[in-house]
């Protein structure tokens, strides 16, 4: 089963902004090139046009301990633009609560699951 989710937003925001890159080290830089060559290739990324207005996520790199690197993304920027969700995440007690009287459990890998949100065209420059 494949799930597809959609994002729209058709709110009005305030400016967009380019901010600046977090300072990083050789290493990382590289690190940073070869998971951005990644994410285009598979298509999750793009280039933007020089007069594309957009509000652009601060990438970090993330070192594991066996070697391995991760590039995050420094989302807060994003909660200006964040419409509010009026229902509040559950509470844990409650949740494991209503799961010991499951019979089913499932699970998802979420490792790279973000990158295969698709977002509706007047939503992407956000």
């Amino acid at each position: 089963m494949k799930l597809t989710l959609f994002y729209n937003s058709e709110r009005l925001y305030p400016p967009l902004l380019r901010r600046p890159a977090y300072p990083a080290s050789p290493r990382a830089r590289e690190a940073l090139e070869v998971h951005i060559k990644e994410l285009m290739d598979l298509q999750v990324l793009r280039k933007l046009g020089h007069n594309e207005k957009v509000e652009v996520t601060k990438p970090v790199i993330i070192n594991w301990n066996n070697g391995k690197s991760r590039m995050v993304g420094d989302f807060r920027a994003l909660n200006t633009y964040t419409i509010p969700d009026r229902y509040p995440i559950p509470i844990i007690h409650e949740t494991l609560t209503q799961l010991s009287q499951a019979k089913l459990i499932t699970a998802m890998d979420a490792l790279k699951v973000f990158h295969q949100n698709i977002l509706t065209d007047n939503s992407k420059k956000y």
